[in-house]
């Protein structure tokens, strides 16, 4: 297991070169393959009518004077070994992880993302509760009293879950329970460490709508897996010995079928601590969506080049852990 570890542990941090390579190459290479230059891409963060001196000076300020591989080997070393920038007779040391100054508001990345984690971490994790919890229970409900007319209906709701965009249904649920009935009135994110109450009370909204779409889905393939496990030979075997009904689905059909859940469970939750794009744009919530939103519609590439690194090592760290946890759910899986 140890030696298992080491090497997910060395491929995921090759992995995470690579993305951050691709990043990079798409953002600052595929625009010099265009034909575009250093001075039309430093053109963009200058302003109106700029001077031959003031797009040298921002050429010069965001290194886009000197070639690619050389800013690529800074970029990777910043967030490392830190970097120091020099603006001139001045100069700024960034620290570690340093992701850049921000092309717009000359602000470090990495401090502004670090103050949004926490929103993106609370949304995230409420609605992974809620969506484990009922979309597994549902789905098991579902196999156990297949074609009963709570099958039907729970696989009907399902299916809306899954067809029906998260934008749709967050700006259905703020009509209806923010503005017709507000029950939740002016939303907006509090802090667990100021008022866990009003945080909780806050993100409630959000939490379903988040979980509404993913609870559909996990119901929809638990009940899959359920129907395929419980009709195994092992399943017929243990009801034959005189196990207990809960003892035969809990431990043997469901344990089984829960494979192919912490799989997709491990993804969706490395994908949305990445940001939860639709979901805090719609709720106004300033997590690490919004945020990636904000940099894509100001071109700020430092911004999009943290974001995207944030995401992809929360989705290789995700990997990592189910892949660890497939041990401890299927006696079958060695390492």
């Amino acid at each position: 297991m140890s030696a298992y570890i080491i090497r997910r542990v060395a491929a995921a941090v090759i992995l995470l070169f690579v993305v951050t390579a691709m990043t990079f190459a798409i953002f600052f290479l595929v625009p010099r393959l265009a034909g575009e230059t250093s001075t039309q891409l430093a053109a963009q963060y200058v302003g109106r009518d700029p001077s031959p001196e003031a797009l040298t000076a921002v050429q010069k300020n965001l290194g886009f004077d000197q070639p690619l591989y050389t800013q690529y080997w800074q970029f990777v070393h910043g967030i490392f070994a830190g970097r120091t920038f020099h603006y001139g007779p001045d100069a700024s040391y960034c620290q570690v992880p340093c992701f850049g100054y921000s092309f717009k508001s000359h602000l470090p990345v990495w401090p502004q993302i670090t103050e949004r984690i926490p929103v993106t971490l609370s949304l995230t994790i409420g609605a992974a509760i809620i969506w484990l919890v009922s979309g597994v229970s549902i789905g098991v409900l579902s196999a156990l009293k297949r074609g009963s007319i709570f099958d039907r209906l729970s696989m009907g709701i399902a299916l809306a879950g899954v067809s029906l965009p998260i934008f749709f249904t967050a700006l259905v649920s703020l009509a209806l329970f923010s503005y017709k009935w507000p029950i939740f009135p002016n939303l907006q994110y509090v802090p667990f460490t100021s008022d866990p109450l009003m945080w909780a009370k806050n993100l409630v909204l959000p939490w379903v709508t988040l979980a509404f779409l993913y609870s559909a889905l996990y119901a929809r393939l638990t009940r899959a897996g359920m129907l395929e496990t419980m009709s195994e030979d092992y399943i017929r075997t243990a009801r034959a010995k005189g196990l207990s009904e809960r003892t035969v689905v809990v431990k043997h059909g469901l344990r089984s079928a829960l494979t192919p859940i912490i799989t997709i469970f491990g993804l969706d939750i490395g994908l949305l601590l990445g940001g939860a794009v639709l979901t805090e744009t719609a709720f106004s919530l300033p997590g690490v969506g919004q945020y990636a939103v904000q940099a894509i519609n100001d071109n700020d590439l430092p911004k999009i080049m943290a974001v995207t690194a944030l995401a992809a090592f929360f989705i290789v760290v995700a990997n990592l852990v189910v892949d660890v946890l497939y041990v401890a759910v299927d006696p079958r899986v060695r390492y």
